[in-house]
């Protein structure tokens, strides 16, 4: 057993509900089993690789060819996206272009400061501070804490302290894979009206219309100046997942679709049918500049309802 290991579970494990292990490339992570829901994080990237309420399904989908090793981006689930959104070099506030696309937080090892539990939730908190690798790429003064609640909902919350003495400007997303039986039958509703860019068509900004969204192709597109609250509805799947969110005014729709899904090494080829990604997110026009000393928090809200059958 490794230190962390062997220290996570001297200090955090609660008998029948929560226990740590690693897998074989030897990532750590928390296995949640409660009376409210089933549920995995591994401590890089903070990540929620699965969470499954119960009397549902999994929330969340996770492909199957996802590499959970070391300092490789975990293919699913609840990937966090923390300080730029996408290619470094692609948004024009930041004078470098350098740095892992998504940024570093997703591949950073973070960690669990706190654990707590109220009646069937179980609450998981964690920090990132600067190290050498995030100081290489000019982070050097800032604390990442993210805090996951786990039960019949889920619920995140991600703060971001500027610890340093001048501005910064950073992007962050909640890049939530969502586990759906047809993507294209599933609707997406609650954006209608607003504007995004498409990055499927050179970013061109576009306004949404009709108002509900149905999948028929690759779909990249955040959603900008939107606090809406967005449904994802799976007709096939016979459920309703609702996400809410607080402090974010970014809403990204992405599905691969085939053409591209074929040149992803972590996806099987029909794994695009599987999953809708809603993400919460501040990006773009919409990234977050805080004044020295200054925090900033995002929230979301994942639930689930079921929808009756259609009578045939």
């Amino acid at each position: 057993m490794n230190t962390n290991l062997q220290s996570l579970t001297e200090r955090f494990t609660i008998p029948g509900s929560l226990s740590f292990a690693q897998n074989d490339q030897g990532l750590v992570f928390a296995s949640i089993e409660t009376s409210a829901c089933r549920a995995e994080i591994y401590l890089q990237g903070a990540h929620l690789s699965h969470w499954q309420p119960e009397g549902s399904e999994a929330v969340l989908f996770l492909s199957d060819r996802s590499a959970f090793a070391p300092g490789k981006a975990i293919r699913g689930g609840i990937p966090l996206i923390f300080p730029w959104f996408g290619g470094r070099q692609a948004n024009p506030y930041s004078e470098r272009t350098d740095g892992p696309s998504h940024g570093f937080a997703r591949t950073s090892v973070w960690q669990l400061q706190s654990v707590s539990r109220e009646t069937e939730d179980l609450e998981l908190t964690f920090t990132l501070g600067a190290d050498d690798n995030s100081r290489a790429l000019g982070w050097d003064n800032f604390l990442a804490t993210y805090t996951v609640r786990l039960g019949r909902e889920l619920h995140l919350q991600l703060t971001v302290q500027n610890n340093s003495p001048s501005t910064i400007q950073f992007e962050e997303a909640l890049h939530t894979y969502l586990a759906v039986a047809d993507a294209t039958r599933a609707r997406i509703e609650g954006l209608g009206g607003c504007e995004y860019l498409d990055k499927t068509d050179g970013m061109r900004r576009k306004k949404q219309e009709p108002a509900t969204i149905e999948l028929t192709g690759q779909t990249d597109r955040p959603y900008l100046n939107t606090t809406a609250r967005v449904d994802l509805v799976d007709p096939v799947g016979l459920r309703r997942i609702v996400v809410d969110k607080d402090c974010s005014q970014t809403t990204v729709v992405w599905n691969p679709w085939s053409e591209l899904t074929a040149k992803m090494s972590d996806m099987s080829p029909d794994g695009w049918r599987a999953m809708t990604c809603i993400e919460t997110a501040n990006a773009l026009e919409n990234a977050v500049t805080l004044a020295a000393g200054e925090s900033h928090t995002m929230r979301a809200g994942i639930s689930v309802q079921k929808l009756a059958a259609t009578p045939q």
